[in-house]
C-alpha cells in the first residue's frame, strides 16, 4: 500500500519508536524547528507536500510548511490536514493536573482510541511522558504568523468524528490564500489507523491533479 507517484517520508519526533530514549519536545515551535532539517533532507531537491493528523500533527505540518517556504529550497505543492482544529482555535482542554488514569481516560474519550500498550504497567510508564508532552505542545501552542500561506490546502474531516467537527476543520481555509478544499472521509477521529486507503488515495489523486 502506498502513494502513487509520491515518496512518503514519515518524520519521527523524539520520545517515541526508534527515538524513544530521547527527551520529547514540549513546545510545538521547537519541535517544528527540530524537524525542519529532517524534512528538508527527505524532500531533497524536489517539491514537497505535507500531511498532519489531529491537532498536533496538523499544526506541526502547518509550521513546517511555513519554515520550508521560508527556507526557499523547495516548492511546497500542498498541505493536507486531517481531523484537526485550525491554528487559531486555541486550547480545548487542560490535562496538566490529571493523574495518569484520568489522563488516559481523557485521551480515550477525546480520540475514541486506546492503545493496548497502556494496559501493561511497564509500557505505560515508558510511553506516558511522550504522550503527556504531546498534549502540552497542543495546549500551549499559538501560531506566531497570521499571514495566509500561498499553498493549496486540503482539510479532511471524518464523518463519524465526535471530537472534531466538520465546522472545526473548515476553519483551515483561513490559513491559505491559495485553493482550499474540505473533504469528508468515512470513520471516526482515528480513521487512518483503521483503514488508511481512502486517505492515501485522496493524497495521491490531489497531488497528481495539481
Amino acid at each position: 500500500m502506498g502513494l502513487v507517484g509520491v515518496t512518503a517520508a514519515p518524520l519521527q519526533l523524539p520520545g517515541r519508536e526508534r527515538r524513544l530514549d530521547e527527551q520529547p519536545y514540549r513546545d510545538l515551535h521547537a519541535a517544528a524547528d527540530g524537524l525542519l532539517p529532517d524534512a528538508l533532507r527527505a524532500a531533497g531537491a524536489g517539491p514537497v507536500a505535507l500531511f498532519g493528523h489531529c491537532f498536533l500533527g496538523a499544526a506541526l505540518a502547518y509550521e513546517l510548511t511555513r519554515r520550508i517556504v521560508g527556507a526557499g529550497h523547495n516548492k511546497v505543492v500542498h498541505l493536507f490536514v486531517s481531523a484537526a482544529r485550525p491554528p487559531c482555535a486555541g486550547r480545548v482542554s487542560d490535562v496538566a493536573g490529571l493523574t495518569d488514569d484520568e489522563f488516559l481516560a481523557h485521551v480515550e474519550k477525546t480520540t475514541g482510541f486506546r492503545h493496548e500498550a497502556f494496559d501493561f504497567p511497564e509500557l505505560r510508564e515508558l510511553l506516558l511522558p511522550s504522550l503527556r508532552a504531546d498534549f502540552e505542545m497542543d495546549e500551549t501552542y499559538t501560531s506566531g504568523n497570521t499571514e495566509p500561506l500561498d499553498v493549496p490546502v486540503t482539510a479532511i474531516f471524518a464523518t463519524g468524528d465526535t471530537f472534531v467537527s466538520r465546522h472545526d476543520v473548515d476553519g483551515w481555509q483561513k490559513v491559505t490564500s491559495a485553493e482550499f478544499s474540505l473533504v469528508g472521509l468515512p470513520g471516526g477521529h482515528m480513521y487512518p489507523a483503521v483503514d488508511p486507503r481512502p486517505l492515501l488515495d485522496l493524497i495521491s489523486t490531489t497531488i497528481a491533479a495539481g
